[in-house]
Formats: C-alpha cells, structure tokens, sequence
C-alpha cells in the first residue's frame, strides 16, 4: 500500500522550509551505525549521511531530504525533540524521537510504579512539547488497578491516565485513540512493563519478548534500537529501549510545568532567593506545614533542578567545575599535611 506524504506525517511545517531545497523528502524509520532506513511515497529506502551530518545527529521521526543517490543533503527542523543526557562524562545529548506528537509514558500496575521516574518522564514529555499519557499496564495482574489510576492522576490533574491490559483489544482500542492518521507518538518507559506488547498489539509487528520473571514481574525484553512502526489505525508509533536512567537536560521549562504548585508557591515567599527550607515567609514550608504540599514532592522537585543544571553543562564547563574540584581537594590535603607538621 503506497502512503502519501501526509500519511507520514509530512506538514505545512516541513514544507515550509523546501522553498528553495532540492532532494525529496523522507521519514527516517531507522538509524544504524553507518546508514538509515527512510520512508517516502515511493517506499523504503536505505539512506547515507551527507551535508556534514553523521547518523549520530538525526533521529527515528526526522524528516530529512535525498538525493537520488539516497545521500542526506539536509535535515529539516524538528516540530519536537525527545532528548537525554547521554551516558558517560562527555556532556552530550542523545536523541531518543523525533516529531512525536504524543509520548506514551509508559509503567505498569505493580512495583514498576514510581512517582519520582514517572515526573521525570513527564518533565520530558513538557519540555519537548510533546503530548503526555499515562500508561498504566497489567492492569489485568493487580488486585487494586484503580489505586494506581488515582497515583497516577496525582500527578498532574491535566495527566490523562490509562489502566490497561495491554492484550485486551478493547485496552488497545483506547490508546490508538490518542493518535490521529499521520500523528506519531512513542513508548517510554522501563524494561518490563508491557512495552513490546503495546507495540504489536497497536502496529501488528512481533517484538520479542522472553516472557514474565516471577521476582519481579517484569518482561524480559529484547528491544534494543528504536523504530518507527505504522499502527494499524493510520498513525505512528515510535518503541523505544527500557530506561530507568533517563537523565535530563536543558528540561528547565519542563521541570517548571510539572511541579507548577512549587513554582507558584515560590512566588509567593518573602525572598526571591529563598531555598524553602529555614527561611521566614517561605510559602512552600507554610504549604508543607499545613498538609497542601508533601515534603518528598519539594525533594523530587529539588533533585531534578539539581541534575538538570548538571547534566545542562557543556563540556567545558564539566571540566572547569572538575577542575575547580580537584584544586579544592589538593588544597585541604595541603593545609591537613601543614597542620601535622605542626
């Protein structure tokens, strides 16, 4: 079956920027190591990177022009950007999607469920601009599913939350609702908790899976690379590898929308520069005092500032506060030898 540019997801927002390019467009599908699989009315295609790109800088979603020789000749600006701290100390973003409209996170009805990842995955989801959903799964395997619901619904009160079975047809039917023909959304969420089953339940697609561990009730899953799959009612649908470490970066805005009863309650504090801890007139303690605020929400809301102005850091900056550590470090075992000598 042929597809058409806006069956793809193509927009007046990439056409846009074609006024004067040359190639033809494509979806990228898939990223390898040193080629990419793109979409295009005219069907699959393997591309090679060109224009100084490398397979490093596009991402499954992108939307990128071809040459005949299947050389990338550009890539075109994203709509929005799904994005980590990478692994390791080289202070670089990884690209998880792009052009995701809606971004399904994803945990399940049992010790999966954790508020603090579950805010972290949502601050993602604000920052990018991409729609949120809660997924909740194995709704079928727990003996109190709606206690999850309400959990999750606290949130965030504008949170749309599903209790499902991912093998449930009816279940299925409601998650594809979230996504038009020619939107694209995406899985997000740990290893284990219905991932790859959403995916062939919505896309037809078989992920492998090596089935349910009894100690702790995940699935072990062999996703291992992103890709993006036609759902079958005409929309997108991006899987991506479990991740518990997901780390933020430059998410400032996005940490702001989740936690928007902190943000607001510091306006209200007598000092613009209060910590909300000792301070006299801090409205965030007031609110803690008087039950509207849980003092593990103002920590969780702490810790993502924290790692987001660290993981935020270029390069050169990491190494300047490396820098800065070490000289700090010589300089007290320097005074701690004087002080023995003495």
């Amino acid at each position: 079956m042929s597809l058409s540019l806006p069956d793809l997801g193509w927009s007046s927002f990439f056409a846009g920027q074609c006024a004067d390019a040359t190639g033809r467009p494509f979806r990228i599908a898939e990223v390898h190591r040193d080629r990419l699989t793109g979409l295009s009315p005219e069907g699959e295609a393997t591309l090679i990177c060109g224009a100084g790109l490398s397979t490093g800088d596009i991402a499954v979603g992108d939307w990128v022009l071809a040459d005949a020789a299947g050389r990338i000749t550009r890539l075109l600006d994203r709509r929005t950007e799904i994005k980590r701290r990478a692994a390791g100390t080289d202070a670089q973003a990884q690209l998880i999607a792009a052009n995701v409209d809606v971004l399904f996170l994803t945990s399940s009805c049992n010790a999966d469920f954790n508020p603090a990842r579950l805010e972290r995955y949502l601050a993602l989801a604000r920052n990018a601009g991409a729609f949120p959903v809660l997924l909740l799964t194995k709704a079928d395997l727990s003996e109190d599913a709606r206690d999850y619901t309400q959990r999750g619904g606290r949130l965030d009160p504008m949170l749309p939350v599903l209790t499902i079975d991912a093998r449930n047809p009816a279940d299925l039917a409601q998650v594809a609702a979230w996504v038009r023909p020619g939107q694209t959304a995406a899985l997000l969420g740990s290893s284990g908790v219905g991932k790859s089953t959403l995916l062939t339940g919505l896309t037809g697609v078989e992920a492998p899976t090596q089935g349910i561990r009894e100690d702790d009730a995940k699935g072990r899953h062999t996703t291992t690379a992103r890709a993006l799959r036609r759902m079958s009612n005409g929309g997108w649908l991006i899987d991506t590898p479990g991740m518990r470490a997901l780390r933020l970066t430059d998410a400032e805005k996005g940490i702001g929308a989740v936690f928007g009863d902190i943000e607001a309650l510091a306006q209200s504090c007598r000092f613009s520069d209060c910590s909300h801890e000792t301070e006299p007139g801090c409205a965030v303690q007031a609110a803690i005092a008087t039950g509207d605020l849980d003092p593990a929400r103002l920590d969780r809301w702490r810790k993502l500032h924290r790692e987001n102005a660290r993981n935020s850091e270029t390069l050169a900056q990491a190494r300047a506060r490396d820098k800065d550590f070490g000289k700090m470090l010589r300089r007290v075992k320097s005074d701690l030898k004087g002080r023995k000598g003495h």
